[in-house]
């Protein structure tokens, strides 16, 4: 069970770890940055609007993975191995999750937690069920039980078991358990893509049909 304490410590861990990450990060930062700005036109950045604790809209950090006009050009399926909108540049960070990195700055404003669900779109939030939306209780994550227990290999009901899972059971154990051993996870480079039978009908489930099969957006690595 959550307690009052336990959310206040984990708030100072997220911040204590998160200045911590910044200022290692820095110079990774810089030579991403460069990479991706070598590789392709456009911003270093992507800044998309996702869903946070209680329904809250907020701008999500990610370094940019894809052609710079990939968003202009109509609905599109979550990126998939081999696909020409994805960088060179992209494809190694997605790989890693390096992506997600500038996240850190979420979880410094108090947005984003290190761990929770991943925060959803507001298009799919919009289709949640009520026993879904519990999913909005905590703040959203930058790696979650989720994510370390199969990443986009899970479907999409997989994905809401596993994160009401960590919804019920918020603690220092789970929390520190699940920062450490996504590394492991993320150097596997298991998951990183949404899995389908046909990549241009989307995902077979009829849920994640209206969840995952189209955005004009980036999607989570």
């Amino acid at each position: 069970m959550r307690s009052k304490t336990q959310l206040i410590l984990k708030r100072l861990i997220d911040i204590l770890l998160g200045f911590i990450g910044l200022v290692l990060l820095t110079v990774p930062f810089a030579i991403i940055a460069l990479a991706i700005k070598l590789n392709s036109k456009g911003p270093v950045f992507f800044r998309q609007e996702r869903v946070g604790k209680d329904g809250c809209l907020f701008r999500l950090w990610k370094f940019r993975t894809l052609i710079h006009d990939s968003t202009r050009q109509g609905p599109q399926l979550p990126p998939a191995p081999g696909d020409p909108r994805i960088t060179r540049t992209g494809y190694i960070l997605r790989r890693f999750g390096l992506d997600e990195l500038p996240q850190v700055f979420n979880v410094l404003h108090g947005e984003m937690s290190l761990v929770g669900p991943r925060p959803a779109l507001p298009y799919q939030v919009a289709q949640y069920d009520e026993r879904q939306r519990r999913r909005l209780f905590v703040k959203p994550g930058i790696t979650g039980w989720a994510l370390i227990h199969g990443r986009n290999r899970l479907t999409w009901k997989e994905k809401i078991d596993l994160d009401l899972w960590y919804v019920d059971h918020v603690s220092l154990r789970v929390y520190i358990n699940i920062l450490w051993r996504t590394p492991w996870v993320l150097l596997r480079s298991e998951g990183v893509y949404i899995e389908c039978k046909d990549p241009l009908a989307g995902p077979t489930n009829n849920d994640e049909s209206k969840l995952l099969g189209s955005s004009n957006a980036e999607e989570d690595a």
